[in-house]
């Protein structure tokens, strides 16, 4: 019994030293993991070694007691300090693994530019709704309902020669403007009304310098009590200067719409040249009865105009086909 004490003192201090060694060269923290649960886990060695407490007397169990606390307090630590070294090194060797070298020439990517005619319509569309317009879209293969007979053109009516359309063998047809959105709009939607519409067209159009078979067009219309021809020309009038940045003079001349009544035409002063720019006038009542609208009650202006045109016209282009092209060297310009 007399050497009890002095042998769980000698296997204390012994465990100490391996201990401390053991962590000291240990290289991963799953080694370190182990270690601990060798030496401090619920069976490790030292949980073993306290396991002899109970054969000794009441006078020597408060010091080997103690005794241990120290050797577990000290391994702990060692634990502790190792694992911070070990994580700082794991830290330090991943920033060394993922840095770059920013000697080395980067991987070059062109910068794209916005076409000129997605330009047009992004602009315009930031101005309508600016002025709390909806954007709307609308299919480009139509039926002869919304392309013409809902916007007040008859079977056998000449207007639709100036539409002289691309008709597919299931008798639809490729839409001739986005009026026919104005017709899908207003059949879903009830009055009052303010929508934007952009989207390609189709006529079969003979291609030289300002027109194309396969072109762009925005229209804009409103429907609600009390809307006047004065309401167009003021929206116009703004839309135009946003557009062209600065105040200018416009005119409207008379013309002739099936689907407006009255109908005009726009023209705008630019470098000191009338330039046409837009049709529009109000929304004939046909139009108003075609989609369940009371024209006793409603009334609405329309416009619209060719997104290529505007494009011409705000960068000086001299061929309309040179948007179509894909020509680098003319579309790095914008």
């Amino acid at each position: 019994m007399t050497n009890q004490p002095n042998e769980l003192e000698a296997q204390l201090s012994a465990l100490k030293q391996d201990a401390q060694q053991a962590i000291s060269v240990a290289e991963t923290l799953p080694r370190l993991e182990e270690l601990r649960v060798a030496y401090l886990g619920k069976k490790g060695q030292v949980s073993q070694i306290l396991g002899g407490l109970g054969k000794l007397s009441a006078q020597e169990r408060p010091r080997i007691g103690a005794l241990a606390n120290e050797v577990k307090e000290a391994l702990q630590t060692a634990l502790d300090n190792k694992r911070e070294a070990l994580q700082a090194a794991q830290i330090e060797a991943q920033l060394e693994a993922e840095t770059l070298d920013v000697t080395m020439p980067g991987v070059y990517r062109p910068q794209g530019r916005v076409h000129p005619i997605n330009s047009v319509i992004d602009r315009t569309i930031d101005i309508f709704v600016g002025l709390g317009y909806t954007v709307a879209t609308g299919p480009e293969m139509e039926n002869d309902y919304y392309n013409f007979e809902a916007l007040n053109f008859l079977a056998d009516h000449p207007a639709r020669d100036m539409q002289d359309t691309l008709y597919l063998p299931d008798g639809n047809l490729l839409r001739t403007h986005t009026s026919n959105i104005q017709i899908h709009y207003m059949e879903e939607n009830d009055p009052p009304v303010r929508v934007v519409a952009p989207g390609r067209c189709y006529r079969r159009d003979t291609v030289d310098a300002t027109h194309a078979a396969v072109f762009h067009q925005i229209e804009f219309f409103a429907v609600d009590e009390g809307i006047t021809f004065s309401d167009l020309k003021g929206t116009i009038k703004v839309f135009l200067e946003q557009m062209f940045g600065e105040e200018m003079p416009i005119r409207f001349r008379a013309s002739y719409f099936p689907f407006t009544e009255p109908s005009a035409e726009v023209d705008m002063q630019w470098k000191g040249k009338w330039l046409e720019i837009m049709g529009c006038g109000m929304i004939d009542p046909n139009v108003l009865k075609a989609v369940g609208y009371d024209p006793e009650v409603y009334t609405g202006f329309a416009a619209g105009f060719g997104v290529e045109r505007v494009a011409m016209v705000l960068h000086q282009l001299d061929d309309i086909r040179r948007m179509y092209s894909s020509d680098l060297r003319f579309l790095r310009q914008f």
